[in-house]
C-alpha cells in the first residue's frame, strides 16, 4: 500500500530546506529539495512557470496574408515561438515603461512561394531587429545563411503553395507567464514525492522463485530486482517508482497483499525543470527564488509598518519563510 508520511503536533514540518543538484545541462535541471513541505515546493514550481520575465511576440501587424490560416491563427502561432530572453532584464514592459525605455523588438517577415512545391515558412524566416540582433528565436538559423535557402530546424508557422504570400511585422515585448502562457520559460516544471519502498522479507520468503520473478516483473519501472545470488527481492532504485500501484495489485492477485509498503516522503521533492530555450534552466530557478524573496520582503516590510503603527505597540512579526528562501537562493548562487 502507498502511504504519505504525516507529522503530528509534536513534530512540525521542517523549515530548513536543502537543495541537491542531480543533473544540469543547457536545457534542463534535476534537483532534490528536502527538509521542507508541499507549500514551499509548489510555490517554487508556480513561480518558475508564472513569475519569470521573458520576451515573446505580443503584437502582429499583417500587411498581406493569402495563406490558408487567418490572421488570428498566425498571430497566435507567432506568439508561441520562444525567443532568446537573456536581455530581458534590460527591457521594460509597456505598463512600467517611460519615454526612452527599451520596450519593443520588431521582427519582419515577407515570403512568397514561387515554386510548385509546398513551402514551409518557419521561425528561421523571421528577420530580427537590427538594433537587438541577439533577440532571435531559439535555435535560430537565418534562411539566407542556409544551403538551398530552406529552413531545416525552425518552428513551423505556416505552409505556402504557389503564389501565396505572407508579409507581417511582429512586435516582441517583455512579460510573465501569469499574463499569458507564451511568456512561460518552462516546457516542464514538475516534482514528485521521493518514494520509500519497504520490502517485507518474511512475506516474500513464502513465495517460490517463479512467483518472485513474476512479482518483480510486474513493476513497470523496475524499481526492485531479484538478486540472482541470494534469490531475494531487493530495492534497486526507489526513485524509479511512479506510484502506478501495479506491484500492489499483483501482490493482491497472488494472495500476498503484504509484500511491500510504499511511503511518500512529504518533506523531499524531486524536481525536473526543462527550459523552452529562452533562458538557461539554472537562471529560471534562481530568478524564481529571487521573485519569491522580493514578495516575502514586501510582506515583511508591511508587517513591520503594521507593528510600528499598532496602537498597543505590538512587536515586529517576522516572516518565517524569508530565511527558507534565503537558504535556497544561496545554494543556487553557489552553482551558477
Amino acid at each position: 500500500m502507498v502511504k504519505k508520511e504525516k507529522y503530528g503536533s509534536s513534530k512540525p514540518p521542517p523549515r530548513k530546506p536543502k537543495m541537491q543538484i542531480r543533473e544540469l545541462t543547457e536545457d534542463h535541471v534535476k534537483f532534490v529539495l528536502s527538509e521542507t513541505d508541499t507549500s514551499i515546493a509548489n510555490a517554487l514550481r508556480r513561480s518558475m512557470m508564472t513569475d519569470i520575465p521573458t520576451i515573446a511576440i505580443d503584437l502582429v501587424e499583417v500587411e498581406m496574408n493569402t495563406t490558408v490560416l487567418n490572421d488570428e491563427y498566425l498571430a497566435h502561432r507567432l506568439g508561441l515561438i520562444p525567443l532568446i530572453s537573456t536581455q530581458v532584464d534590460k527591457m521594460k514592459s509597456p505598463l512600467e515603461s517611460e519615454d526612452d525605455d527599451f520596450v519593443d523588438v520588431e521582427f519582419t517577415l515577407d515570403v512568397t512561394c514561387t515554386s510548385d512545391s509546398t513551402m514551409d515558412v518557419t521561425s528561421d524566416f523571421l528577420i530580427p531587429d537590427p538594433k537587438y540582433p541577439d533577440i532571435v528565436p531559439v535555435k535560430y538559423n537565418p534562411v539566407a545563411d542556409q544551403i538551398g535557402g530552406e529552413s531545416q530546424e525552425g518552428i513551423l508557422i505556416v505552409k505556402l503553395r504557389k503564389n501565396q504570400q505572407l508579409k507581417i511585422k511582429a512586435i516582441a515585448r517583455k512579460g510573465i507567464g501569469k499574463d499569458h502562457a507564451k511568456w512561460n520559460p518552462t516546457a516542464t516544471a514538475v516534482y514528485q514525492f521521493q518514494p520509500e519502498i519497504i520490502l517485507h522479507q518474511a512475506v516474500l520468503e513464502t513465495l517460490s522463485l517463479e512467483q518472485k520473478e513474476e512479482w518483480v516483473n510486474s513493476w513497470p519501472t523496475k524499481a526492485v530486482k531479484l538478486n540472482p545470488v541470494t534469490q531475494q527481492v531487493e530495492v534497486d532504485n526507489a526513485e524509479l517508482y511512479q506510484y502506478d500501484c501495479e506491484c500492489i495489485a499483483k501482490a493482491e492477485a497472488m494472495g500476498k497483499p503484504g509484500l511491500c509498503t510504499i511511503n511518500q516522503k512529504t518533506d523531499t521533492f524531486i524536481f525536473t525543470v526543462e527550459s523552452t530555450g529562452v533562458l538557461p534552466p539554472q537562471q529560471i530557478v534562481i530568478t524564481a527564488l529571487d521573485r519569491m524573496l522580493e514578495r516575502l520582503n514586501t510582506v515583511q516590510v508591511a508587517l513591520k509598518l503594521e507593528s510600528q503603527t499598532h496602537e498597543d505597540g505590538g512587536e515586529f512579526y517576522d516572516c518565517k519563510y524569508l530565511d527558507i528562501w534565503l537558504r535556497c537562493l544561496n545554494v543556487w548562487q553557489l552553482i551558477s
